[in-house]
C-alpha cells in the first residue's frame, strides 16, 4: 500500500533579524531542485548558538509574515518562538514529525557554515532519523568537513538525486546548487543604525515595518 503525503515539505529556521533576501531567495531557488511543495519558516526564540535577537520575537514574526505574505511556497510556524528555552532543532523536528506521520518527506534547510558545525549541535546524530537534509551554498565556506568521520556520514548519506527526497521521508542529505548571496542579518543592522538604505536586500513592506517600529536605530 503507498501512502498519500503533500509532497515534500522543508523547515527552514533562523532568528530573521531581519528576514531579507539572502534567506528567501536561495531557498526559492533550492524550492525549484528538489521541487519543495511548501517551505515552513521558523523564528527562533532563544537561539542556542548566537546573541539574543534585537527585535522582539512579536517584531520579528510580523516582518516574517510581511515578508511571505504574497508568496505561497511559504507560511510561518511560531512554535519556536512559543518556547522560553533554547530552539533545539531535533525536539522541534520530534514534535513536528509526530504531527505529520512518519511517511511525510520532511527536510530541513541549512547553510553550508551549517553543516560544517553540525557536529556541535545538540542531538545531531538523531537529524537524519527524523528528516532530510538541504544544503544552501555560502560565499567563503569549504566544500568538505575538515573531520574524516564527519566526511565519512556526508558520504554515506549525500544524494544528487532529487527525486529521492520525495520519495522518502528521511535520511538523504543534498547539497543544493543556490545563489551566493552575500547578504548578512548583522550588516543589514549596521546599515540601518547608521542611516544606510538597505532597499535592495529587504522586502518592502518589511522595510516599511522598520521604520515605522524604529528598529535597528541605536
Amino acid at each position: 500500500m503507498t501512502f498519500k503525503h503533500k509532497g515534500l515539505q522543508a523547515l527552514f529556521g533562523g532568528t530573521f533579524d531581519p528576514i531579507h533576501y539572502g534567506h528567501l531567495r536561495p531557498v526559492e531557488a533550492l524550492a525549484k531542485q528538489v521541487g519543495l511543495q511548501k517551505v515552513i519558516l521558523l523564528p527562533n526564540h532563544v537561539p542556542p548558538h548566537r546573541p539574543q535577537p534585537e527585535a522582539s520575537p512579536s517584531q520579528r514574526l510580523e516582518m516574517v509574515s510581511l515578508a511571505i505574505e504574497n508568496n505561497p511556497l511559504f507560511t510561518v510556524d511560531t512554535r519556536e518562538l512559543e518556547r522560553n528555552s533554547p530552539s533545539y532543532t531535533i525536539e522541534t523536528l520530534t514534535s513536528l514529525r509526530q504531527e505529520m506521520g512518519p511517511d511525510q518527506p520532511l527536510a530541513f534547510i541549512i547553510g553550508q557554515d551549517s553543516l560544517l558545525s553540525i557536529h556541535t549541535w545538540y542531538g545531531w546524530e538523531q537529524l537524519l532519523d527524523k528528516c532530510h537534509l538541504l544544503v544552501c551554498s555560502r560565499p567563503g565556506y569549504a566544500a568538505n568537513f575538515k573531520e574524516s568521520q564527519m566526511q565519512e556520514w556526508l558520504k554515506k548519506h549525500k544524494t544528487d538525486d532529487a527525486y529521492k527526497l520525495s520519495q522518502s521521508p528521511n535520511g538523504y542529505i543534498f547539497l543544493g546548487d543556490t545563489p551566493l548571496l552575500d547578504i548578512s542579518a548583522t550588516e543589514i543592522r549596521k546599515g540601518l543604525s547608521s542611516g544606510s538604505l538597505c532597499d535592495e536586500v529587504i522586502p518592502t513592506s518589511v522595510m516599511t515595518y522598520i521604520k515605522q517600529q524604529h528598529l535597528y536605530q541605536n
